[in-house]
């Protein structure tokens, strides 16, 4: 193995276990969200992690129980119970592999780059809160006193160490070092804090083979359906829109149709074995990255290291403070925030300012599928405004006293409107001419809006003359047909999207 080789392989596998490290809590806090056991978390942080890594397309990405989707579980696991829910982590896993198959992944592309900004800061003011609730004693109480200081001590100690070791040395990752080092103070310090183990214990075996216990009847497919179809959505969008992120960030380019079929087999293996199912987690991910960990092998180890934790070692990983935990999380919540953002006010389109707001403001009240679905609406209605504003026409007069109306523009839903509000049929001549070279028709409203201004020009008794239309969009015209000038070697050829196009 040559030293780069060597270098490489032993980021990967300390970056898996700090990101391991990093999953018990989140795992714990995910399931009891869920109210389930922490084992469920804990075996659907291993086995999703452990095989994305193995079948995904996104090396470097990591995924695990996540609270996003344990939000959406809760509800179904206090109506019906856990086995309902392990049913529906595998029809969840099989939309999501129909999801990969029909390769619809590529359209994650699409999402304008205003919404991945505000996805981007909404997850990392939602990682920053996921902390506070470390916070409160075991009455629902806020800490006071001694306690919040040694704690909030602790988490500037781990801080510290993570932004200033790596301007001294790179051979172990900071984020490992800072968790080691805040955890060996406190252990033989004595130092009376909040660890791992006040949320539960982690001890356990290795998951087992387990049918959901369910009625397999037409009535468990309608409970589980609609949640199964909300899980799939949120887990989809959260892991692609990840994707995208590290693609930018790494500037290497991941397989979003794999990386849902990944996903999707993870979830049906889990839902089988007792897991609360799964998606890519970008905090534990942006560990990753930052650690320079971008091959599977971090992944894989991420995993395997998790279930050595729950099989062998849940005794000293119980031991670690939440503090250390939580000011590795404050640090990746740093990290994940686009400050760069703010330097945007003023300098792009309000409309992309009002986009990412938005969308990170929705992310923080109700879940990422939410907004980011509003955003892209918002982002599609902007867009079309826009492009429905820019309709223009030049007027000119032929020699023979022909009235050319020269439109520019693209003729769609939105400015229809504006290109009936163009013409003057009471005010033009005998014959008029509307010259499309320079626009294009788009859809059956444009259509619809040409044989509407046909027929306010046949009203007045004039002749309208169209030009240089597709040969598509003289199929689907109705009244204007006849008023169509064919010409085989000027017409462009394009397809307004119609449906009676087939």
């Amino acid at each position: 193995m040559s030293i780069r080789n060597f270098s490489e392989t032993k980021t990967n596998l300390l970056s898996g276990l700090t990101v391991a490290l990093a999953l018990v809590p989140e795992a714990i806090a995910f399931a009891l969200v869920a109210q389930v056991h922490p084992l469920v978390g804990l075996y659907a942080a291993f086995m999703v992690g452990l095989i994305t890594s193995l079948i995904g397309g996104r090396p470097g990405m990591i995924s695990g129980a996540t609270g996003a989707l344990a939000v959406v579980m809760v509800a179904l696991v206090v109506t019906h119970g856990v086995e309902y829910l392990f049913a529906t982590v595998v029809l969840m896993g099989v939309l999501q592999i129909g999801f990969g198959l029909g390769k619809l992944g590529k359209f994650i592309r699409m999402v304008p780059h205003p919404v991945m900004l505000g996805f981007v800061n909404g997850l990392a003011i939602v990682i920053f809160l996921a902390q506070l609730s470390h916070f409160k004693t075991p009455d629902g109480d806020w800490m006071q006193g001694a306690p919040l200081y040694t704690m909030l001590g602790l988490i500037a100690l781990t801080m510290a160490i993570i932004y200033i070791l790596p301007r001294f040395t790179k051979v172990l990752p900071s984020t490992l070092a800072a968790i080691v080092a805040t955890s060996a103070l406190v252990i033989f310090a004595g130092i009376d804090t909040k660890t791992v183990g006040d949320m539960a214990s982690i001890a356990g075996g290795l998951p087992q083979f387990h049918l959901p216990e369910v009625p397999l009847n037409w009535e468990t497919l309608t409970i589980i359906f609609p949640y199964s179809v909300i899980l799939a959505a949120i887990g989809l969008i959260e892991s692609l829109l990840t994707l995208n992120l590290i693609d930018t960030m790494t500037d290497t380019r991941g397989k979003p149709n794999r990386a849902s079929i990944g996903q999707g087999v993870a979830n049906v293996v889990t839902g089988f074995f007792g897991g609360m199912g799964g998606c890519a987690m970008i905090g534990q991910s942006m560990i990753n990255v930052t650690n320079g960990a971008v091959k599977n092998l971090s992944g894989i180890a991420a995993a395997l290291f998790l279930l050595s934790f729950i099989l062998f070692a849940s005794s000293w990983i119980e031991m670690i403070p939440l503090a250390a935990l939580i000011g590795l999380m404050f640090v990746v919540s740093e990290k994940t925030f686009e400050w760069g953002s703010f330097n945007l006010f003023g300098k792009v389109p309000r409309t992309d300012i009002v986009v990412g707001i938005t969308v990170a403001v929705v992310t923080v009240l109700t879940d990422l599928a939410i907004a980011v679905i509003v955003g892209i609406i918002i982002s599609a209605l902007a867009f079309a405004w826009e492009h429905a504003k820019s309709m223009e026409v030049h007027v000119t007069t032929e020699e023979h006293g022909w009235k050319v109306y020269d439109l520019h523009g693209s003729l769609f839903f939105a400015s229809s409107q504006n290109f009936l509000n163009l013409f003057t049929p009471k005010d033009d001549p005998e014959d008029v001419v509307i010259d499309f070279r320079h626009a294009r028709v788009k859809d059956h409203s444009g259509l619809e809006a040409i044989d509407q201004l046909a027929e306010r020009y046949t009203q007045q008794g004039k002749k309208l003359h169209l030009r240089h239309l597709s040969p598509d969009c003289l199929e689907l015209l109705g009244k204007a047909r006849g008023m169509v000038e064919v010409n085989v070697l000027e017409d462009p050829h394009y397809h307004p999207a119609d449906n009676r196009l087939g």
